[in-house]
């Protein structure tokens, strides 16, 4: 986690890519929409400082990778927070809201607002949630495009790309608005209505990637399981994709399974939004190891 080693580099040409219009302004969106923080901090038994975040492990990379363009975290206290609706199983998102009345660009390097933006609406989260509500894209040289079903499908490829690497992603999309896209003095609007109103014609600003380690002992305690006759079962939000590659890191998943049966997007418990019966969940369930997806009702 440590933001001083290492920095962003173009695939490929590998160029910095740190100054980069799109770069800055997805990173800049990304940690708006963030609570975690890293700091230093001495192991107490060697004596030691090193970097480690505090708060949310899939927020912890956005903020070390912002911090290695210059976007540090105290740059948050330049954009008040009007609005914070906190990432939920349903949703499958998080979405602020700040102030960035008075701002020509979105941050030193970053894309152009449009005049009169005195808001900017921020959502991260699941890319194949986050991309059906984006009508427009960010391009690599700061301009907006729109977004067709085809754009759509090539980033999904890209995230199925990392996804197999056993990496978690993350899509960022902002909108930016003149007032706030809903009355504020009704006390009767609730979290949703007020999510569904920031969340509308989003502008796809790019994907973050990053990895989380597995604990150490996981892969041998599950070999040691599965040679006491224990079926181990991995039930997780992650992206079908991601949790795949995790579970054959952890040794849930052997190469001689078959994927197709051994693994499942939790939406195959619930076909047409109603679950299984009990006969045909008990044949579904006896073949998988790894569910993914999973909303908290699932695992009842």
């Amino acid at each position: 986690f440590d933001p001083t080693v290492g920095g962003i580099k173009r695939e490929g040409s590998g160029k910095d890519g740190g100054s980069d219009v799109a770069v800055r302004s997805a990173l800049l969106s990304a940690v708006l929409c963030c609570n975690t923080t890293i700091s230093k901090v001495k192991d107490p038994e060697t004596g030691d400082e090193k970097w480690e975040p505090k708060g949310n492990s899939s927020e912890a990379p956005i903020v070390v990778a912002a911090t290695k363009i210059g976007l540090d975290q105290s740059i948050t206290k330049d954009y008040r927070r009007v609005l914070e609706i906190p990432f939920s199983s349903s949703r499958k998102m998080m979405l602020t809201v700040s102030d960035v009345s008075g701002r020509e660009r979105l941050c030193q390097g970053g894309m152009e607002l449009l005049a009169g933006t005195k808001l900017l609406s921020v959502c991260k989260g699941a890319p194949n949630f986050i991309l059906d509500y984006c009508t427009e894209q960010l391009m690599e040289d700061g301009s907006t495009t729109q977004m067709t079903e085809q754009d759509k499908q090539q980033v999904l490829d890209i995230v199925d790309k990392y996804s197999s690497k056993a990496l978690r992603v993350l899509a960022i999309a902002v909108r930016t608005f003149e007032a706030m896209p809903f009355d504020t003095n009704n006390d009767d609007l609730t979290t949703d209505q007020k999510f569904e109103a920031c969340r509308t014609n989003l502008k796809l600003m790019g994907l973050v990637a990053s990895i989380d380690p597995d604990r150490d002992g996981v892969p041998q305690s599950v070999l040691a399981a599965r040679g006491a006759g224990i079926r181990v079962v991995m039930i997780t939000g992650d992206y079908l994709k991601t949790a795949i590659a995790i579970a054959y890191n952890v040794n849930i998943l052997q190469p001689s399974d078959d994927e197709a049966l051994a693994a499942v997007d939790c939406a195959r418990l619930r076909p047409d939004g109603q679950y299984l019966s009990h006969s045909d969940m008990d044949v579904l369930t006896s073949s998988v190891r790894v569910f993914a997806r999973a909303k908290p009702e699932d695992k009842l």
